[in-house]
């Protein structure tokens, strides 16, 4: 098929290995969550070649633009207009214009703005093309290490206390890791609403402010993580995204893992003189088997002593 586009960007004396905007054609751009180095050269070449750039926050993608020198004033498309901007978008969509939609940080549509103006585009037999890159979604579970096969995305989950054990109750017995995105204010309620509903063996992975200079990624039991981060306020400030592994029944199954007899034998004298998390630990690192289905048997055993 012969590439009309690449005729047009050659006759305008533009580099033929660039992208460049395409008419009546909605681009979701994902643009990096921190690190500004992270953006995809496909995603500047169609930021800079858009007629049209709608963002979740136009101050913030402000910064990014002029970082990059796209000299585009971007207009805002928020929760609370996007169902009206859609509308608009669409006229220009249907004059032949070019439109890029750009979040805060991450990739749109993923509990962020967008979802709707990408349904109203493709329901009005638009083009909608992804322009793939960060996403602090896919950046946590890539550095997690989680044993879960699988995972279920939860995004923000419901700011009023019982709504948020209820939605944890729900999944609980999903034989998945579970991911959650959380704020600073709330992600102390959230991981004790966590270590209440789900018990305190399943592990838990606190990735906050992912790219960013005070980036950490940090595995704890869920029960102790509650401590962990009382213990240093730094450790609650930011944007955060929360992994709960499996249960450890299923992790340890997803990972063919069985507690030697050997180690069981460990375990039941370390549990005696120790935490049970912390003989879990220690036996896993003394045997190189898994601490889920460590720590998931001595619960087990320790809830059938009578004692």
């Amino acid at each position: 098929m012969h590439d009309r586009a690449a005729d047009r960007r050659n006759a305008a004396g533009v580099d033929p290995s660039r992208f460049a905007a395409e008419a009546s054609t909605l681009y979701v751009v994902a643009t990096p969550l921190g690190n500004l180095r992270d953006v995809s050269l496909r995603a500047l070449d169609i930021l800079g070649s858009v007629d049209v750039i709608a963002a979740e926050d136009t101050r913030v993608a402000t910064v990014l633009l002029r970082h990059f020198g796209v000299a585009t004033r971007p207009i805002a498309l928020h929760e609370h207009n996007e169902a009206a901007r859609a509308e608009q978008l669409i006229g220009l969509l249907r004059e032949g214009r070019s439109v890029a939609l750009v979040s805060d940080a991450g990739t749109p549509a993923i509990s962020d703005p967008g979802a709707r103006l990408a349904r109203a585009v493709r329901d009005a037999g638009l083009r909608v093309v992804p322009i793939p890159g960060a996403s602090a979604l896919i950046a946590a579970l890539s550095a997690a290490g989680l044993l879960a096969a699988q995972f279920l995305f939860l995004g923000f989950l419901p700011a009023s206390a019982k709504a948020r054990r209820d939605a944890i109750a729900a999944v609980a017995a999903l034989p998945c890791a579970l991911v959650i995105y959380e704020a600073p204010h709330r992600v102390g309620a959230t991981v004790a609403a966590l270590a209440q509903t789900l018990g305190g063996a399943r592990d838990l992975v606190i990735a906050r402010e992912l790219t960013k200079k005070f980036e950490s990624i940090a595995r704890m039991p869920l029960s102790e993580a509650g401590d962990w981060l009382a213990a240093d306020a730094n450790r609650t400030r930011g944007e955060f995204v929360l992994l709960v592994d499996a249960p450890p029944a299923a992790a340890a199954g997803a990972r063919g893992a069985t507690p030697s007899a050997d180690a069981l034998r460990w375990l039941e004298a370390l549990c005696a003189e120790m935490p049970t998390a912390h003989a879990a630990r220690v036996v896993a690192a003394m045997t190189g088997e898994a601490r889920d289905a460590l720590y998931a048997h001595a619960l087990a055993q320790k809830n059938k002593d009578p004692g």
